[in-house]
C-alpha cells in the first residue's frame, strides 16, 4: 500500500544510512543530525508517514520539549511531507484537543510534550502509554529521563502483529553536551557504540535540496561557537566563558580513582517549599560512595533517614552538613550536632589559606565559595562518584553540575559569585539537588571559626566548631 501512497522516497545519502538502521532487525535507537539543515525533520516525518501506511492500526509518537514548538515546526514539516507525496487531504486528520494525527486505516501519531515538570520528575504521565515506535525531535532539549521512559513505552502496540522488532526510536538533534553526547556521540567517535545504537552525522551540505540556502544562513551567525555547532557539527565545544568546569571533567567523576581515605562525611540537601526530593550523600574522603534520595518526607523522617545513614556508615555528626535554608533548618534543629549550611553567609578561609598564611579569596558568599572549590576539584580529578546509581540519577548529576557551576558575570573587582539559584532552576526546570549536595561537601575544607557557648555548670565556656547546637 505504501508504494501507492508514497511513491517518491528519494533520501539523501545520509538519510539513506538512517533508513538502513530504521528498517534493520538490530538497531533500536538512531540519533541523526548534529547540525542544522541536514534533513532531520524531513526524515522523521517521512519515516512515520511510511510506517502509518505500511502498518495499519499502529501507534507512533512525535515528542519535543514543548508542544507549541512541535506544532510550529515538526508538525509543519509533517504537513509539507504529506503535500510533497500527494497524500489526500482527507486521508488523515488532526485532533487538536488531544493532540494526535489519525489516519483512515487506524494508524495514529501522538504529539507529546516532553518538557520536564517538577510535579512529575519521573515522567509518570507516560507510564500507561503504548507505542509501536516514535521520533524525538530536537533531542538535545529534553531530559534524559524522557528518553529513558519512552524506551519502555515502544514495542507495545501491534509490534508482534507486524514483526516490528526491535522497536525503534529516532532521535534528531543538534550538538549538545548532554546525554546524547555521552551515550551516542562519544562512543560513536571512540568506536564503542553498542550494536543496537546508531549515530549518523548529517550537516547542511549533506542535503542537496537546501544546501545553498542553509549555507548562507549559517554563515551569518556571529557567535563562533554557535556557528561551529550548527554549521560544522562541532560537539566538543566549550559550554561558555562563565562555565567553571567542562562536560568531560564532570563525566570523569564516574571513572576517577582516588586513594583510599579514612575520613567519612555526609551532606544533605533537604526538600523545601514544594520541592519533593531530599538528597543525602555519604562520602569517603572525596569519594561519593552512596546517594540516598527520598520523596515527600517530613522533618522527622528526614532526620531519621540522615541518622540511619550516619549510623550505618559510621559518619560523625560533626562531619555531617545539612542545608539550613527553609525546611532544612528544622532538620538541623532536631539532629543535634550536625552542621548547618547557610549559603548566603560569609565566605571563610580555606584550610590551605590558613596553613600558608594566604589572604582569603574574595567570594560573594559561602555558596559561591563552595561551588568554585568543587569545580576546582572536579577539573583536577580529585573527586569521584562510586555510588551505585542508575542512568537517570547519573544524568541529573551531570546536568546539575553543568548548570550550577557557572560564574556570574560581574566586573573584575566584584566578588566571585555563582549564577543565581533562580536562574539555575529556570534553566533546569528543577532545583539542582544533587549538585547542591555535592557542593556542601566542600564546607569541610574550610577553616571554620570556633564558637563558644556558656558552660553554666563549670562557669566557663566550651569550644564548638561551627554548626548548630540544641
Amino acid at each position: 500500500m505504501i508504494t501507492e501512497i508514497v511513491p517518491n522516497i528519494r533520501p539523501e545519502p545520509k538519510q539513506h544510512q538512517a533508513y538502513l538502521k530504521l528498517w534493520d532487525k538490530i538497531t533500536r535507537f538512531i540519533t541523526f543530525g548534529g547540525g542544522a539543515g541536514g534533513g532531520k525533520s524531513w526524515l522523521g516525518a517521512e519515516w512515520l508517514l511510511q510506517n502509518c501506511y505500511r502498518y495499519p492500526g499502529t501507534k507512533w509518537f512525535i515528542g519535543r520539549n514543548e508542544l507549541t514548538r512541535l506544532m510550529g515546526s515538526s508538525f509543519t514539516t509533517f504537513q509539507k511531507v504529506c503535500v510533497y507525496h500527494n497524500i489526500p487531504i482527507d486521508d488523515w486528520s488532526l485532533n487538536g484537543q488531544y493532540h494526535y494525527i489519525k489516519f483512515k486505516n487506524g494508524s495514529r501519531i501522538d504529539l507529546i510534550d516532553l518538557k520536564f515538570q517538577p510535579s512529575d520528575p519521573m515522567y509518570q504521565r507516560f507510564g500507561s502509554l503504548e507505542y509501536t515506535g516514535g521520533w524525538i525531535e530536537e533531542g538535545g532539549e529534553i531530559h534524559f529521563m524522557a528518553f529513558d521512559i519512552l524506551k519502555t513505552r515502544v514495542g507495545r502496540w501491534m509490534n508482534t502483529d507486524y514483526d516490528l522488532y526491535p522497536a525503534k526510536i529516532l532521535i534528531t538533534c543538534n550538538p549538545e553536551q548532554n546525554w546524547i553526547y555521552r551515550i551516542f556521540y562519544k562512543p560513536f567517535k571512540a568506536g564503542t557504540l553498542p550494536a543496537d545504537y546508531a549515530f549518523i552525522k548529517a550537516l547542511y551540505d549533506d542535503n542537496s535540496y537546501t544546501k545553498e540556502q542553509y549555507e548562507q544562513q549559517l554563515n551569518l551567525i556571529t557567535d563562533n561557537t554557535m556557528r561551529a555547532r550548527l554549521r560544522d557539527g562541532l560537539w566538543e565545544y566549550m559550554a561558555g566563558d562563565n562555565s567553571l568546569t567542562t562536560y568531560d571533567a564532570v563525566t570523569d567523576l564516574f571513572t576517577n580513582v582516588l586513594p583510599e581515605s579514612t575520613e567519612y562525611y555526609a551532606s544533605a540537601d533537604v526538600a523545601r517549599f514544594g520541592s519533593d526530593q531530599t538528597v543525602i550523600g555519604a562520602w569517603k574522603g572525596f569519594n561519593l560512595v552512596e546517594i540516598v534520595n527520598k520523596s515527600h518526607r517530613g522533618i522527622d523522617q528526614t532526620s531519621n533517614d540522615l541518622k540511619e545513614l550516619m549510623s550505618r556508615r559510621a559518619i560523625p555528626y560533626s562531619q555531617t552538613i545539612v542545608d539550613e535554608d527553609g525546611v532544612g533548618g528544622g532538620v538541623v534543629d532536631i539532629t543535634t550536632g550536625v552542621k548547618g549550611f547557610v549559603g548566603n553567609s560569609t565566605a571563610l578561609k580555606t584550610k590551605e589559606e590558613v596553613r600558608n598564611d594566604k589572604p582569603k579569596q574574595n567570594y560573594a558568599n559561602l555558596r559561591s565559595q563552595c561551588g568554585f572549590m568543587l569545580a576546582n576539584e572536579i577539573n583536577n580529578h580529585r573527586i569521584a562518584i562510586s555510588a551505585p546509581i542508575d542512568e537517570t540519577v547519573k544524568e541529573m548529576i551531570i546536568e546539575d553540575l553543568l548548570h550550577l557551576l557557572k560564574r556570574k558575570e560581574t566586573n573584575t573587582e566584584a566578588p566571585l559569585s555563582l549564577i543565581p539559584k533562580e536562574e539555575i532552576k529556570e534553566n533546569l526546570g528543577r532545583s539542582p539537588d544533587y549538585g547542591d549536595m555535592m557542593s556542601m561537601r566542600m564546607y569541610f575544607e574550610l577553616d571554620r571559626p570556633i564558637k563558644y557557648i556558656p558552660d553554666t555548670e563549670f562557669g566557663g565556656v566550651l569550644p564548638f566548631m561551627g554548626g548548630t547546637l540544641a
